[in-house]
């Protein structure tokens, strides 16, 4: 069905890809924490996976998408704490602000976003299954460990090397180095602190709540057992920062509770840095989606600039790099939009040299273990010849128009696509109809015409911009 190629962090190489029950996929991603607004460097992991998405679906994959919202643990905990309010009242507020972020830099929404607090129940009998399996127990603090040693394949994914591992050490906090790698905490004992915000359950084995990396396993192995009757996914993904612990803690309990593999591929991203730091709260250099859109900036170029670096090579943000994207984002809309204005050359169905060749190099470029910069590359390339090709009147716009459309499915760096999600080719049709009679009025100096057309585009929720090279539209909110 594809020749898709992926690198794979548990073998480390780079393998064909195949689907364990094809045509359907399951590919979960690691969602947000929840606690505060995401920054773009999340964000870069999220369109990561978004774009995973289409071209799995381009290559004729039926892809269920899972991605989890945490909205559980010790940092959330601390926030409620220092904000008064309980878990379920501030991460209501962040979930909410992810979505919007989400749709502001057009990544389609999942099919399912389970959030850790729904999944309690199945949290609790992921631990039990463990503790049956003498593979967890009842530390002194009540809380409930898992046995690092009772699991002879820990550390595989991050290559650990367990013989470094302190014999009975443990750690109850969500997210350690990887020096500390001890027993860990998948049953947290509830505290005063946890049950004055609301983060406290009942459990046979004592009131609490979840670890962190309990969490995923519990959500994904409860959402494709009850729906597909399978424990295993086919792409696990998230940022190269979740290897370990996280990574390495989700196989550990979910393949002790299943003696099943947990997920077949495993993708990490690498991290967007700002002036060669890694972008954390830590550092204090954090830029979120809503800065972005603060300040101006077109989703489009966020996606040109972070699809131009391979997805495992970091993605150092600057200033003149967005400036560049945004150029390109630019030049690509042009290029759009003058395909939408150019009337035939050859029949509509026919696509010239340069469209075959885009479609087969843009598709070689993503098989290579999703290589969107070569894929970017092709489609500047092809930029050039079909403007080069319609100056002569050899060949037709709208065969080229419908073969960028389509690509541009996978990437999302034009203006014809919305910032929700995928563009209507009616409603596109429509749009570029009443800008060609607006353009016609305003030549013909009809301006009260011209501006009942723009009025009739808001009415639709169409954002509309003159610009020195024509009118610029996009897909905002309704009225």
């Amino acid at each position: 069905m594809s020749g898709l190629r992926l690198f794979n962090t548990l073998t480390r190489r780079v393998e064909p890809f195949g689907a364990l029950h094809p045509p359907r996929v399951t590919l979960y991603v690691c969602g947000p924490t929840v606690w505060n607004y995401a920054h773009v460097g999340n964000f870069r992991t999220f369109l990561f996976g978004d774009v995973l998405r289409r071209y799995l679906e381009y290559a004729g994959f039926q892809v269920f998408f899972l991605m989890n919202l945490t909205d559980v643990d010790d940092r959330i905990i601390k926030a409620a704490h220092a904000a008064n309010t309980t878990i379920r009242q501030l991460t209501d507020r962040y979930t909410q602000a992810f979505f919007e972020d989400r749709d502001f830099l057009r990544i389609r929404p999942a099919d399912v976003y389970p959030r850790a607090t729904d999944y309690i129940g199945p949290m609790v009998a992921l631990v039990q299954r463990l503790l049956d399996r003498k593979l967890a127990y009842v530390g002194d603090d009540r809380s409930v460990y898992f046995a690092v040693r009772a699991f002879p394949t820990y550390g595989r994914l991050s290559r650990l090397d367990t013989r470094e591992l302190k014999a009975g050490a443990r750690v109850a906090s969500d997210e350690y180095a990887k020096e500390e790698a001890q027993d860990f905490a998948l049953w947290k004992a509830a505290s005063p602190a946890d049950e004055a915000v609301g983060a406290a359950w009942d459990a046979p084995f004592g009131r609490g709540r979840p670890g962190w990396h309990l969490e995923c396993s519990a959500m994904a192995l409860e959402e494709i057992g009850w729906r597909f009757g399978i424990r295993t996914l086919d792409i696990h993904a998230g940022g190269k920062d979740l290897v370990f612990p996280h990574h390495e803690n989700e196989i550990a309990q979910s393949e002790g509770a299943t003696g099943e593999p947990f997920a077949r591929v495993w993708l990490h991203a690498e991290f967007l840095t700002v002036s060669g730091s890694k972008m954390s709260k830590r550092f204090g250099n954090i830029l979120t989606a809503r800065d972005l859109r603060e300040e101006g900036v077109d989703p489009a170029a966020f996606r040109l600039l972070a699809l131009q670096t391979h997805y495992r090579k970091e993605l150092n943000y600057a200033d003149d790099a967005l400036g560049a994207a945004v150029e390109g984002g630019r030049r690509l809309g042009e290029f759009r939009r003058r395909l939408a204005g150019v009337a035939g050359g050859s029949p509509p169905g026919l696509l010239p040299p340069e469209g075959e060749r885009l479609a087969r190099d843009f598709s070689a470029a993503l098989d290579d273990d999703l290589n969107t910069p070569e894929g970017v590359a092709a489609l500047f390339t092809f930029a050039k010849a079909a403007n080069r090709a319609l100056d002569e009147g050899a060949w037709s716009a709208p065969a080229a128009a419908a073969g960028l459309t389509q690509l541009d499915r996978i990437l999302g760096v034009l203006d014809v696509l919305p910032q929700g999600g995928e563009a209507d080719p009616g409603l596109a049709q429509w749009v570029e109809g009443l800008l060609a009679e607006r353009q016609a009025a305003r030549q013909a100096r009809d301006f009260a015409r011209a501006d009942a057309i723009r009025k009739q585009l808001a009415g639709r929720g169409i954002e509309l911009e003159d610009t020195p090279s024509g009118p610029r539209w996009r897909v905002g909110r309704a009225p």
